[in-house]
């Protein structure tokens, strides 16, 4: 019986799930988006985590045993562990490397970054919640004090752990192409264009409003990998993981085969 080593996986998006599986980070994204059929279509973020962190919540150890080779040879490509507050109870310490998954099953990797990304001071920024919840909210917080805020200081919009990407937006291109128009447009699929307006406008009117929910759904669905600026967090108070994408001169150079596939 083949010999295969054992990944513990845990689903960000679109789902947030614990898996272990004996499938190499590249061909478990393949499997998640092409070749099971559990999963109906769509882009898939997950991470490895490392495969000696345990926590009383989860049965690791239990479903780690029950992750062999089929009868035939073939390695085990899933067995879920838990699909319940998983990021919840994970350590941000034991997320080893980030993966994004194109629609068509093409993997790219992202290792952690020692810095977070660095903006101006009052900055009005569009974020996107990606775990456990799918808000997407506007702030003049940077990444950092946002990150804080979701996991300790409201409560009635947070989380204790979170994950969450930056929407590449330009407000002022957005303010001017609807300048004097009857009608307002915003290029984020599903999203509202006068909450959109209305919410940007607030907090540009009232430096006490630091953060405005403009809409509860996800747009990550419908947007492209391309329009996500810097890369990825996961908070919890003080505590961050920060995985950036890479550049654009590594996109086209080393990445190349995963950026020409992303949409």
């Amino acid at each position: 019986m083949p010999e295969y080593a054992k990944h513990l996986y845990m689903i960000v998006f679109p789902i947030n799930a614990l898996v272990a599986s004996q499938l190499e980070p590249e061909k478990f994204g393949e499997h998640y988006t092409m070749l099971s059929a559990k999963h109906f279509s769509g882009k898939v973020i997950f991470a490895e985590l490392d495969i000696n962190f345990r926590n009383d919540y989860f049965e690791i150890d239990k479903y780690l045993s029950l992750t062999v080779p089929h009868e035939d040879g073939s390695p085990k490509r899933t067995k879920f562990i838990s699909s319940y507050k998983v990021l919840e109870n994970v350590d941000l310490s034991a997320i080893k490397e980030l993966f994004l998954v194109t629609t068509n099953g093409k993997v790219l990797p992202i290792g952690p970054a020692e810095y977070t990304a660095i903006n101006e001071p009052g900055l009005i920024r569009i974020y996107q919640e990606v775990c456990p919840l799918e808000t997407l909210v506007a702030s003049t917080k940077d990444q950092r004090d946002f990150g804080k805020f979701i996991t300790t200081q409201t409560r009635s919009k947070g989380a204790p752990k979170i994950c969450f990407t930056q929407i590449e937006f330009n407000l002022d291109e957005f303010f001017r192409q609807n300048k004097n128009k009857d009608i307002i447009t915003v290029e984020l699929p599903g999203v509202n264009a006068y909450r959109f307006y209305d919410c940007i406008m607030e907090l540009k009117n009232n430096p006490n409003k630091l953060t405005k929910t403009i809409s509860l759904g996800s747009v990550l669905r419908d947007i492209s990998f391309k329009f996500l600026r810097h890369g990825f967090w996961f908070a919890q108070d003080d505590e961050m993981r920060f995985f950036p994408m890479p550049s654009m001169s590594e996109m086209e150079n080393k990445y190349f085969y995963w950026w020409k596939f992303v949409r």
